[in-house]
């Protein structure tokens, strides 16, 4: 466009009284900022249920496979079906699926909130995960097509990942208050106020949106979708606690057998479940990875602080909450800071900072000593918060400005489930590592395991299990089942902190060199 007919086209703007696309109206931001309620909602009940975990752990006596499967259910169910999900919202309209979802999502809250059993909970967590795949990739291919302008849709996107940090920092100290104050089961019971106001408005202020050619929806692709991710994370699982049985490479071996039929048929369809093209783009391939390595990394990373906080530290669900407040809001401050400086700074090397910066926080950890109480953990925390931040945005945005708007809600889709096989793997993986490392370290005294018998089986599963025999033993016997359990538990974060640190370090260069000839943001 020549600079005199941009004039034009403002004179022409001003004399119809019509606002600038490019600068946004206040029912697009209107439109967002109902937006991020989902956003919450999701992150909310995420970070506020992995605090409830101890108390859900003393109320069910789950074992430290259930209370993993408690928190990854919803991730796992969510991750196979957010590309179905994300090509659906294209087909039938990507507000009317999030407006469904939301519905979903808080009704089933309300009803998993009163589990009577650990397998009552898991089931619920599923569902869960059915419906929260409606609301994710709505929220940001909805964001994609309101906001045309890649400035405006780089700042929309800055907020979107902020609120989604900010339920996470809302989620440990609401959810906290309400474990301390009701039960585990109120944390659930957040979702249906939250979703009040986008159930209200969304309908009148968020405009409809979907692909104007799209293709059927192919049954076939959705269920080998769930067939690879189900078999691949249980046998990740099972190989983590009870090593390469026949049951973990089991597993494995037909999920990734399913994910290579899974690939076949979408090369093969003329309307695929995926388009399986947008990974030939470097800079889409690699914005994904960074995603998923970013939330892997900060998931992770919660997971264990949240229990030495609780358990090791003895600070209640609200105080282990508000510890982690600093490094949480610096999240949402890097993601938003972040966005003018890729108009100085290539994004290869914004997102290669901000995965290096997570590499520095695991390496405080790696090397460092826990004995000197949560300081620590806490700043090491900030670190990795302060790269998450900074990586995410940018990497969302390099995503959804790779691909044509018409097909935002796929990317959409594929960028959330970078997110969600993120957090997934996070807890799966390095969780299942600092569960199997503890159970193989612990060495409980002699005279526990005279005096509890039986009960000493629930302490050589889980950390929460060893405070709760020592809560019955004499004082001396105590504190040594204490001191025990507390080593167990640290030499597996030594551990599963290398391991982030070595991935971490890895991506860095990786996006570092990939991306490199991204420009400049105009």
């Amino acid at each position: 466009m020549t600079p005199s007919s941009a004039s034009q086209q403002a004179l022409t703007r001003t004399a119809l009284n019509t606002p600038d696309p490019a600068r946004g109206t206040w029912r697009d931001w209107l439109a967002l900022a109902l937006l991020m309620f989902p956003v919450l909602l999701v992150a909310v009940d995420n970070t506020a249920l992995t605090f409830a975990l101890p108390a859900i752990a003393g109320a069910l006596g789950t074992s430290g496979v259930e209370l993993l499967w408690i928190v990854d259910a919803y991730p796992l169910v969510l991750a196979g079906l957010l590309v179905a999900m994300g090509s659906l919202g294209d087909r039938i309209g990507r507000r009317r699926l999030l407006i469904i979802g939301s519905i979903g999502f808080a009704a089933v809250s309300a009803v998993t909130a009163f589990a009577p059993s650990a397998g009552w909970l898991i089931a619920g967590r599923a569902a869960l995960g059915f419906f929260g795949a409606m609301l994710m990739p709505s929220t940001l291919s909805l964001i994609r097509n309101i906001f045309v302008d890649p400035n405006r849709r780089r700042l929309a996107i800055a907020i979107w990942a902020a609120g989604f940090s900010g339920g996470a920092a809302l989620g440990p100290i609401f959810g906290g208050w309400l474990v301390e104050q009701f039960w585990w089961g109120a944390v659930l019971l957040v979702a249906v106020p939250i979703m009040l106001p986008l159930l209200a408005f969304g309908p009148a202020f968020i405009p409809e949106s979907k692909d104007p050619t799209p293709g059927r929806v192919d049954a076939p692709s959705i269920l080998l979708s769930l067939l690879t991710m189900v078999p691949v994370v249980y046998g990740i699982k099972e190989f983590a606690t009870e090593g390469a049985g026949p049951l973990a490479l089991g597993s494995l071996a037909f999920g990734l057998a399913m994910g290579a039929t899974f690939v076949r048929r979408q090369q093969r369809l003329k309307s695929p479940l995926l388009d399986m093209s947008l990974f030939r783009n470097r800079v889409f391939s690699m914005a994904i990875t960074a995603n998923v390595l970013a939330l892997f990394s900060f998931n992770g990373f919660i997971l264990f602080l949240a229990q030495h906080l609780q358990l090791l530290e003895g600070m209640s669900p609200s105080a282990a909450g508000m510890a982690m407040i600093p490094a949480l809001v610096a999240t949402v401050v890097a993601g938003l800071a972040v966005v003018p400086v890729v108009r100085k700074v290539r994004p290869g090397f914004v997102v290669g900072t901000g995965l290096a910066m997570s590499a520095a926080g695991y390496s405080m950890v790696t090397f460092g000593s826990h004995a000197d109480g949560p300081a620590l953990l806490l700043a090491a925390l900030l670190v990795l918060a302060l790269g998450v931040g900074t990586a995410e945005t940018i990497s969302n945005d390099l995503i959804l400005g790779s691909v044509p708007a018409e097909k935002s809600g796929a990317a959409s889709a594929i960028s959330e489930t970078g997110y969600e096989v993120g957090a997934l793997l996070g807890t799966a993986v390095l969780g299942s590592i600092l569960t199997a490392s503890y159970q193989q370290n612990l060495q409980l005294p002699a005279g526990a395991v005279e005096a509890a018998g039986q009960g000493t089986a629930h302490a050589s599963e889980t950390l929460a299990g060893a405070m709760e025999l020592a809560a019955g033993l004499p004082a001396p016997l105590a504190d040594a089942v204490r001191h025990a359990a507390g080593s167990a538990f640290d030499s597996g974060v030594h551990v599963t902190a290398a391991i982030g640190l070595v991935l971490m370090a890895t991506a860095a260069v990786l996006a570092a060199v990939v991306l490199r000839k991204v420009p400049k943001a105009q």
